[in-house]
């Protein structure tokens, strides 16, 4: 089996109690992460009717904060989708949003159309995607010229001070012991450390992003740098 098919099927395994180690990890703070990030977007198209795609979605935590905030800033979501290569995540995610529409497929391949989406947004999904540089590319396919990614993802520290430390200790050290006892599957929850190790500071991924015809806009560490958002506006085809 293929690393990224190996990846998938461990959040197939820990899909049924993911959001729940989630809330319980995180102490409800990727919450208030996610409602930033949608936030700062919908100022963005206040009074547009927008398509947003959602890719990783997971189980739909991002696609309810769509939901939830639009109205507020008067934009219309003329479409809203979920992507997902987990078929445990969505059976999740559709059940919560039995009216979305929901695609099985990974991130390097989503299936839509070109020139689609306004928005496409991924949370704590890119360093999950092995082939990140045609993820990327395709994103730039089916985002509309002048649309936007909204990226939320644990990126390699940059500094090495009392917080950071802390924060990676945190991680590595207790967070694996949480979510193995809320999920019963130790493995998935070493694993998140690992990847996030294996990952690219904010700087580094900035020139991903732009290498792929995007210009990055607002790149916002939350509380401490453990998350951090990139904001990057499609501004050329590649």
């Amino acid at each position: 089996m293929e690393k990224q098919e190996q990846i998938v099927e461990m959040f197939n395994e820990i899909a049924p109690t993911y959001d729940k180690a989630n809330r319980f990890i995180s102490f409800g703070i990727d919450t208030s992460w996610r409602k930033k990030a949608v936030k700062i977007m919908l100022e963005k198209f206040r009074l547009k009717s927008i398509k947003i795609a959602d890719v990783a979605c997971g189980t739909g935590d991002m696609i309810g904060v769509w939901q939830e905030f639009a109205p507020k800033f008067d934009v219309k979501i003329e479409k809203l989708l979920g992507i997902d290569p987990s078929v445990g995540m969505l059976d999740v995610a559709k059940k919560r949003f039995p009216d979305l529409e929901f695609i099985v497929a990974k991130a390097d391949n989503t299936t839509l159309n070109n020139d689609f989406v306004d928005i496409l947004s991924i949370s704590y999904g890119i360093r999950n995607v092995v082939k990140r540089a045609k993820a990327l590319k395709e994103f730039n396919r089916v985002i509309k010229n002048g649309g936007y990614v909204v990226i939320l993802e644990f990126t390699k520290r940059q500094n090495s001070g009392f917080v950071d430390n802390v924060r990676d200790f945190y991680i590595s050290k207790i967070l694996p012991k949480i979510g193995a006892f809320i999920s019963k599957n130790r493995a998935a929850y070493e694993y998140l450390p690992n990847s996030i190790g294996n990952f690219l500071d904010k700087k580094s991924f900035v020139e991903e992003l732009r290498c792929a015809g995007f210009e990055p806009e607002i790149v916002q560490g939350f509380s401490f740098d453990v998350s951090t958002l990139f904001v990057a506006k499609k501004v050329k085809e590649i």
